[in-house]
């Protein structure tokens, strides 16, 4: 195949070295913006890959604690929760549904006092809306049996309090009962039958679990406070939030996952479009070197640019020859930035483990992060989004350069020739 001869000469002067072009410095120059741009698209690629993983990893810890979706009632209790469970199953999304207890209380044992939010659960039906019961480090979850006061801590909060599975532990209601002598707190022994980790510390630090028919006599209400509700995708869940909404009977309130945590996602947000912008500058940058490449090459390529004028070519012509070399460049430089940044992203999850032996170091100590290993997730639409981007900045780049060409004299530049 035959191609136009502005792109045979473009694509010569990419691979034109000192003694084509005459100046080494110019080639030097080109390469420096080739590699520039690479490792630009490269580290965007990277940091994004490393803050979507540490986005999924906290997401999935939430998650294995947190419902999809819950419904509750503005009374504060739900006596048909059958009937809108049943109701919320006729979503095909929805693949599980479980009473649950919200309250909050103080557990105190010695002179240790923590507050925490206590959730009743029914232990049969929790396995479907939650992963507590696979995260138990000591007893389990069926142990929460109705009458005898069981609770379930996080590693965190039992270790706050000093406690371990068999432990009597005390719990304040908020609720008081009135007596002759006034107010006086409601208090009730439990006795602890689990310990869960989720390595989520939130979660660890200030969630016990009790079972609903416990929690239920404790607070004195009549039904479960709602129904939680697990998904198939919990990426859709405001979607399936908005269908329920419109599908359940009764004076409902609705909410999922991303309106419970909504500040700390759109902090994460946040953080990843000001990172994107701030590695994106290294790009530009990247671009500008292409733009003074550009500019040097055709200075010295005058003469060969007055030659072709003079055999007929037109400005625009001139122009697409420099439009070529300039995103042929770009476009080695992004596709090179993909590759590199692609496989470094891949590489993280051994990588990185590799180099903290090597070097005899942790860069994630447990004792200050929730996780010990740098957590990574490539996401194409990501990667797309970055590749586009460079490549079209490397072809503004182009526009320029390639106009100062077009825009040569044939008989000033060959005057001195």
């Amino acid at each position: 195949m035959k191609f136009p001869y502005e792109w045979q000469i473009g694509w010569r002067y990419t691979r034109a070295g000192k003694r084509t072009t005459g100046n080494g410095f110019i080639s030097f120059i080109a390469l420096v913006s080739m590699s520039g741009i690479a490792l630009g698209v490269a580290a965007l690629i990277v940091v994004l890959s490393v803050m979507n993983g540490f986005q999924k990893e906290v997401r999935d810890r939430m998650l294995s604690v947190l419902a999809h979706v819950e419904i509750f009632s503005p009374t504060g209790s739900m006596p048909n929760w059958q009937l809108t469970a049943q109701e919320a199953r006729q979503n095909k999304q929805v693949i599980g549904a479980a009473p649950y207890v919200e309250a909050q209380a103080l557990l105190t044992r010695q002179d240790a006092v923590s507050g925490v939010a206590l959730r009743g659960i029914e232990p049969s039906l929790e396995p479907e809306v939650s992963d507590i019961g696979k995260e138990m480090k000591g007893g389990k979850l069926t142990d929460l049996v109705p009458g005898d006061f069981g609770i379930v801590l996080g590693a965190d909060l039992a270790a706050t309090l000093g406690v371990q599975v068999s432990d009597k532990i005390t719990l304040v209601a908020p609720e008081g009962t009135i007596t002759p002598a006034g107010m006086l707190p409601r208090l009730k022994q439990f006795t602890v039958v689990g310990i869960f980790e989720s390595g989520h510390y939130e979660y660890d630090s200030t969630l016990a679990l009790v079972n609903i028919k416990d929690a239920q006599a404790l607070f004195r209400l009549p039904a479960p406070t709602g129904v939680r509700l697990r998904l198939t995708d919990m990426q859709r869940a405001p979607e399936i939030a908005h269908q329920l909404a419109r599908t359940l009977s009764g004076d409902l309130y609705i909410r999922d996952w991303t309106q419970q945590n909504k500040t700390w996602f759109s902090a994460v947000q946040i953080e990843k479009r000001m990172m994107f912008i701030i590695l994106t500058l290294i790009i530009a940058v990247a671009a500008f070197n292409l733009v003074s490449s550009l500019v040097m090459t055709v200075t010295n390529k005058q003469a060969d640019i007055a030659i072709l004028r003079t055999l007929g070519a037109q400005p625009g012509s001139i122009m697409k020859i420099f439009v070529v070399q300039g995103v042929t460049i770009g476009f080695i430089g992004t596709a090179t930035g993909v590759a590199l940044g692609c496989l470094i992203a891949w590489s993280i999850p051994w990588l990185v483990p590799m180099i903290e032996h090597l070097l005899g170091v942790q860069f994630l100590p447990p004792s200050v992060y929730f996780i010990n290993e740098l957590p990574s997730e490539l996401i194409p639409a990501d990667v797309a989004r970055i590749g586009i981007i460079a490549f079209l900045m490397s072809a503004v780049a182009t526009l320029y350069p390639s106009w100062r060409g077009a825009k040569v004299r044939p008989a000033e530049a060959l005057r001195y020739e």
